[in-house]
């Protein structure tokens, strides 16, 4: 896996104060995407010891929320073993902390997969240009989604149940 940038003290990628770890890598490639630098899976830097630290050292301190995947996109082919394996890290050692993750793919295509595990929220789907919101709250057109994943999950589960 490769990266961009990790930002510190975030608060447009999430709730609260965030760090933002921006994946390189994306094959949706929206017309006006806000980060086109981040498409290329080669771009970047590779993520390391150093970045996963980097990482961790922000996520301990007490007024940061939480950590988002974004990019490029966490889910595209050359990140979501590295990105799975990480969020799996970071919810063993940092319990309390939310975990968002942003991508181009649809929640019904990637609701199995097993970072929907550790992940609490999914902004989901591809930025449409003709449907700009610049008023939405987490996201950028009115197709997106902000899906509580353990919320939706557990719906889902007592409808099978029922």
């Amino acid at each position: 896996m490769r990266y961009h940038n990790i930002t510190k003290d975030d608060m447009l990628n999430g709730d609260g104060l965030r760090v933002v770890l921006w994946v390189a890598g994306c094959s949706h490639c929206c017309k006006e995407c806000h980060n086109p630098v981040t498409w290329d899976p080669y771009g970047g830097l590779p993520f390391d010891e150093a970045a996963k630290e980097e990482i961790f050292r922000q996520l301990e301190k007490p007024y940061i929320s939480g950590i988002t995947f974004s990019g490029g996109d966490p889910l595209h082919y050359a990140n979501v073993e590295e990105v799975t394996a990480l969020s799996k890290e970071i919810r063993e050692k940092f319990p309390e902390k939310t975990q968002w993750l942003y991508t181009g793919s649809l929640w019904e295509n990637i609701e199995h997969l097993e970072i929907m595990d550790y992940v609490d929220v999914v902004v989901d789907g591809e930025f449409e240009i003709a449907k700009k919101d610049t008023k939405l709250h987490w996201k950028g057109s009115s197709n997106q989604r902000v899906i509580d994943v353990r919320g939706t999950k557990e719906r889902r589960q007592v409808v099978l149940h029922a």
